[in-house]
């Protein structure tokens, strides 16, 4: 199953990323839940699906588990350390055929902000 958080893509049929342990942790949390700790990790670090990909994935992880339609997630900070309610999010399910797409363009070095963008979330058409 692959997952676009931002712009990069996770496979998450790769070893779960979160322990057993952890899973059972985090069952009752609900999807609204997440998407406020997706905010505040956002918010501290806009850039965490590149500076924490192990960290951006468990949140991936999470989200789909919460919402198995759920496939992208789009979470928009304005700066490093701002406040949580600044953050943007997204979240849509795409056609498999389209991260399949954006996971090639990933491992061939061409999958950024704008092209995740024009692909996905449309933020900066004019």
């Amino acid at each position: 199953m692959l997952f676009l958080l931002n712009d990069v893509v996770f496979d998450l049929d790769e070893a779960s990323p979160v322990t057993s342990a952890d899973a059972r942790r985090f069952e009752k949390l609900g999807f609204d839940y997440l998407m406020e700790l997706g905010c505040e990790l956002f918010a501290e670090d806009p850039l965490l699906h590149r500076n924490d990909p192990e960290r951006a994935r468990r949140l991936a992880w999470l989200i789909h588990d919460r919402s198995p339609e759920v496939n992208a997630a789009l979470f928009a900070a304005p700066e490093f350390d701002c406040d949580p309610a600044l953050v943007e999010p997204r979240f849509c399910v795409l056609p498999e055929a389209v991260l399949s797409r954006l996971k090639v363009k990933s491992g061939k070095g061409r999958l950024d902000a704008v092209a995740a963008d024009r692909a996905v979330w449309g933020r900066m058409a004019a």
